[in-house]
């Protein structure tokens, strides 16, 4: 099902009853697509995890940042003028 911003104000037990059926819902915005709506008992079939986010782990391997409280509190240092 397709829904735009008149449909969520007018239609809105129909977006419910769709949800109800295990359909997904895609909401539209000026006619393009925007995010997607999943009933509560469906997983989302992205096939993507956090782990494989390429960011993911990217600091992992300085020496700097071993110990993180540490680290802030090293760069924080500056702020304190007392």
């Amino acid at each position: 099902m397709k829904a735009n911003f008149l449909d969520f104000r007018k239609h809105t037990k129909d977006i419910i009853k769709a949800l109800e059926l295990n359909e997904t819902v895609t909401v539209l915005y000026r006619g393009k697509e925007k995010g997607m709506l999943y009933p509560v008992n469906t997983p989302k079939k992205t096939g993507h995890t956090s782990a494989s986010h390429p960011a993911f782990g990217m600091w992992k391997n300085r020496a700097d940042m071993k110990d993180p409280s540490k680290y802030v509190h090293k760069i924080r240092e500056s702020r304190h003028d007392f």
